[in-house]
């Protein structure tokens, strides 16, 4: 126990880069704004270079460091791994994890292929017999809007689903002279823009709307084929060695809902002129909603039943205690930022834990959204021929 009385849960982060860094915060902030059942404890920060994740550790709070990740299994002090490396590397440390009896939590994609999802899945549903959890990081569901938006979804505010439009537009290798960084390597990252950024819209519209892709037509395109290699000396034109860009740049799909909506999807890191717009607009027979992560505290909502001379499009500030997880931080009115999601996703997952019950999203919700990357990338391949989702079976 700890000097609060509320027992120790000791987790242990694998990665300390970019999401390494935003999981470090969550768990650092999560017990000063959240009435938590459990304390935890930042045990240890794993990464290949001891002196880079010594500073890291330093840096982010972590009490000690650990160069292979399975020595986190080995730690009784250990009680949750979360796993925030490249793809390729999520399947083998979450099974591992799993197995041991440790609570997992792993970044999105949930894997590079659906068989990874499917072993991942299978692992989980086994271990959650044994009272161990696991969720997949879709952290998007987790802004107060985009809660707010599924809670007036659920309450019939819209009516039934027509139409959904998700877009994910970034502009980060527009350069062509940008480095061939993980990211861009099929063998690390699975897929490009589909699976890094793809991945969100796809769980984000299904979150939002309750319902599933059963089926989709796509197309991708990798505009810059080949780009330069860090690191790598430069040849006898005074350019650097250059590389294979082996994933998508952009992916375009349609798809249909099981309740019957239709929807479309972009993808894009080409879109030059915006950061991060993860935008998503829901059309439904009795009213709309819009959403923009560049706004992240708004949500726009049309009631379709009022008047038509009054009716239309109104802003909704989504900073009142009353909506989804606003309250646990600052008054009316004084938004929140990117790193807030991260620490409502941790939040929810330690209350799972206490709780005895199944976060939410599950790895098999992970592995339904791999299913559905999976039919984009079929579907491309083929002329963007319709392609059905694979759908889910108890695992």
């Amino acid at each position: 126990m700890l000097a609060n009385d509320k027992p120790a849960l000791g987790v242990g982060v694998v990665g300390y880069a970019f999401m390494g860094r935003v999981h470090s915060q969550a768990w650092r902030n999560v017990g000063a704004f959240f009435d938590l059942p459990y304390t935890p404890v930042m045990a240890a920060l794993v990464g290949r270079s001891r002196p880079e994740v010594e500073v890291a550790a330093a840096r982010m709070g972590w009490a000690s460091v650990e160069t292979d990740w399975k020595a986190l299994l080995r730690r009784d002090d250990v009680l949750v791994v979360d796993v925030c490396t490249p793809g390729d590397s999520h399947a083998e440390i979450a099974v591992a994890a799993l197995e041991a009896g440790k609570h997992v939590i792993c970044e999105k994609p949930l894997a590079n292929t659906v068989a990874e999802a499917e072993a991942m899945a299978a692992a989980a549903a086994r271990a959650s017999d044994c009272g161990v959890r696991s969720m997949v990081a879709f952290n998007y569901r987790r802004v107060p809007a985009v809660a707010l938006a599924r809670r007036l979804v659920s309450q019939g505010r819209i009516g039934e689903i027509r139409h959904v439009r998700a877009q994910y537009l970034q502009d980060w290798i527009a350069d062509p002279e940008f480095p061939l960084v993980w990211r861009l390597q099929r063998d690390k990252a699975g897929s490009g823009a589909l699976g890094d950024i793809g991945a969100h819209i796809v769980d984000i519209a299904q979150f939002i709307t309750g319902d599933k892709l059963t089926g989709v037509s796509a197309l991708t395109e990798t505009f810059v084929k080949e780009r330069p290699l860090a690191g790598t000396a430069a040849g006898p034109d005074g350019r650097p060695a250059r590389g294979e860009v082996s994933v998508d740049d952009a992916a375009l799909f349609i798809g249909r809902l099981a309740g019957g909506g239709l929807a479309s999807f972009e993808a894009t890191r080409f879109a030059t002129g915006r950061k991060n717009a993860l935008r998503v607009e829901i059309n439904g027979s009795a009213g709309s909603l819009a959403f923009d992560f560049e706004a992240m505290n708004e949500l726009w909502f049309h009631d379709q039943t009022l008047d038509a001379d009054t009716a239309g499009f109104r802003r909704i500030l989504v900073t009142e205690p009353t909506h989804p997880y606003a309250g646990a931080w600052w008054p009316a009115g004084h938004g929140l930022g990117y790193e807030h999601a991260f620490t409502h996703e941790v939040a929810d997952f330690v209350g799972a834990i206490a709780a005895r019950a199944e976060p939410s999203p599950s790895f098999a919700d992970g592995l339904q959204v791999q299913r559905v990357l999976a039919a984009v990338e079929q579907s491309a391949a083929a002329e963007s021929k319709w392609t059905p989702v694979e759908q889910s079976q108890p695992v």
